[in-house]
């Protein structure tokens, strides 16, 4: 599932094709992805001007004139591509349509935007702008970890009495919205904190310290691409990288990268979920 570095990195390559632009035409091919597309969305997205194109935890969200908002989710599988003319980037021509390319747009700055879902376990949804927190995919989800509100006093605020894993606390989307798997295995060792570690029970001042290695490693990660695992691209096609970083993630057997450590990486399942880390200098 592409984390909040993937899906940064996807809007970033998709702001100078459509921020500003016009949706020419708008060609929905099939009446649900993960869930049903909304009614007439063909309709209400041509013809509008993205004003901007914003993202929320690991959705993107295209303003429109029209005062809707366009939801995305990319899901397991999905891929947001650009191809056609666009002064000053990367050029691709129109390739063939795929069977798996659900949604596709025309814009008024020469690209073609393409949404291709394979498994189709992505969302679209339109939403009025001025209402889009109350969402249901957006409701309830914490501040994101790039931002302000999410700080050295609100997370042991968050934290403080709570029993569960801390790396299974981050990984709620409640307490900080756009973490995944990887990003918290990689945050965490960074940190040298436990993955078992119960929440409640880490010392505040390490708590603390978590949260600018928690931004250290997402802006590592987003100026490197993001992590090509599996299904994931940019929408230039080309593969992320941050992949080659990893410290623990994936590196089951491997020597600790920490100088002086003797410690090997490990893997635990946690609620359903790899997790690497070193046992012996995270503690």
């Amino acid at each position: 599932m592409p984390e909040l570095p993937e899906v940064e990195t996807v809007r970033r390559g998709l702001v100078p094709a459509m921020e500003g632009a016009t949706i020419t035409a708008a060609e929905v091919r099939r009446p649900d992805l993960r869930w049903p597309l909304p009614e007439r969305m063909a309709e209400r997205l041509t013809g509008q001007r993205v004003t901007r194109l914003g993202r929320r935890s690991k959705y993107l969200l295209a303003d429109l004139a029209s005062g809707e908002t366009l939801i995305v989710h990319l899901g397991m599988s999905g891929r947001i591509l650009i191809s056609g003319a666009m002064p000053g980037a990367f050029h691709h021509s129109h390739a063939a349509r795929d069977k798996h390319d659900h949604v596709v747009l025309e814009m008024s700055s020469g690209a073609r935007i393409t949404f291709n879902d394979a498994r189709r376990f992505g969302a679209m949804d339109l939403w009025p702008t001025e209402a889009i927190e109350t969402h249901w995919l957006l409701s309830s989800l914490g501040p994101e970890p790039l931002g302000n509100a999410f700080n050295e006093d609100y997370l042991a605020a968050r934290l403080k009495g709570r029993m569960t894993p801390v790396k299974s606390a981050l990984l709620d989307q409640r307490v900080v919205a756009g973490l995944g798997n990887i990003y918290v295995c990689e945050a965490l060792f960074r940190a040298q904190v436990s993955p078992r570690r119960k929440a409640g029970n880490i010392a505040e001042k390490r708590l603390r310290a978590l949260v600018p290695v928690i931004r250290d490693v997402l802006t590592d990660a987003i100026a490197a691409g993001g992590s090509s695992l599996r299904d994931y691209r940019q929408t230039s096609g080309e593969l992320g990288y941050f992949q080659h970083t990893f410290r623990v993630y994936g590196r089951e057997g491997a020597p600790c990268p920490t100088p002086g450590c003797p410690g090997t990486i490990a893997r635990i399942v946690q609620s359903g979920r790899s997790t690497f880390f070193c046992p012996k200098c995270q503690r």
